[in-house]
């Protein structure tokens, strides 16, 4: 008379729940749907910012020029493109691994259960790389009392670091802290090199001049003013910049270097949690778990949540690093 009741193991892999996949599954797809919507919120807002500071944001290509072992080669997006090309790579094996799976083959889905973990561990430790270089900077600027950044370039154009023509003048600089700052003001490092320092080491090599961190719509680069200009303007320059924080940013814009920390370091971290899921799933493939079970269905929704990872990636390396 009353409805019996079929399916007593529909939270299980493999058993049939609502429009025929299992509730593991499609709960899984419920998480990839509203993620999905956190991380459009953030490009979007990133989208936002940059076309409301356009005249004012760094060009990437200027930004991420380092390649590991070719210290002063410029060689701009390549290395994120080897970053991209590895996660892509790694969401193939994985592919290769869920077919395994179907396949009942216990080796084959740990060969390439163990590739994607590798693909995943090398793509977070060249996102750690690349965090590095982009927080202790190469060149550095200063940034003036409005909040400008103002960088130091030859006559042809091309960068000049701080260190190749400040001065080392006789005074004593002391890191500002909570005890002895302004109301209870502080700073996290000290630099290099101080104002002084960086405006004498300008007037004395004529052949520098200062770039600002507006483009010319006309050159699509950042202007280069004359020396005169480059004179009066480093009159208002209050503080030295080197590398990038979420306070201050020797690149351009701070807002870059917030969405940069905020949008890879929120990525990294859904890679990472990837990677150590991926692990446990090697390790119980290893032990013959979902063997005994007859399905590899944690393998495909693990699966899932890789290749979700790998999407993200690829819509933030085309927003944040090309366009």
């Amino acid at each position: 008379m009353g409805a019996t009741v079929t399916n007593e193991h529909a939270l299980l892999d493999g058993g049939p729940g609502p429009m025929g996949v299992t509730y593991g599954k499609m709960m899984m797809w419920f998480f990839i749907v509203s993620d999905a919507l956190t991380f459009s919120g953030f490009i979007a807002a990133y989208g936002f910012s940059r076309f409301k500071f356009i005249e004012t944001w760094p060009i990437a290509d200027e930004v991420f020029t380092h390649f590991p072992f070719l210290h002063g080669v410029a060689a701009p997006m390549y290395y994120v493109a080897l970053m991209t090309f590895v996660l892509i790579f790694s969401s193939v094996t994985m592919v290769l691994a869920v077919d395994a799976g179907h396949h009942m083959k216990k080796s084959k889905v740990a060969f390439y259960m163990f590739l994607t973990i590798i693909g995943g561990f090398m793509f977070l430790g060249s996102q750690a790389w690349e965090w590095k270089n982009f927080i202790k900077g190469e060149f550095g600027a200063v940034e003036t009392t409005g909040g400008s950044i103002l960088q130091f370039v030859d006559k042809e154009g091309k960068r000049v670091a701080l260190a190749d023509f400040a001065t080392t003048l006789p005074e004593e600089r002391e890191q500002l802290t909570r005890d002895k700052g302004v109301w209870f003001m502080s700073e996290s490092s000290i630099s290099d090199y101080s104002v002084a320092e960086v405006i004498e080491g300008f007037k004395a090599n004529p052949n520098l001049l200062v770039r600002t961190e507006v483009i010319n719509k006309e050159t699509k680069h950042k202007t280069v003013l004359s020396r005169e200009e480059s004179l009066k303007k480093l009159q208002d320059a209050a503080l030295v910049v080197e590398g990038a924080n979420l306070k201050h940013n020797e690149y351009g814009h701070k807002l870059f270097a917030d969405f940069f920390f905020f949008i890879t370091g929120f990525h990294g971290f859904h890679v990472f949690s990837g990677v150590m899921i991926n692990v446990l799933i090697f390790f119980n493939v290893l032990l013959g778990t979902y063997e005994k079970r007859g399905s590899y269905e944690m393998v495909e929704k693990v699966g899932l949540y890789w290749h979700f990872v790998d999407l993200v990636w690829v819509f933030v390396f085309t927003f944040f690093y090309l366009v």
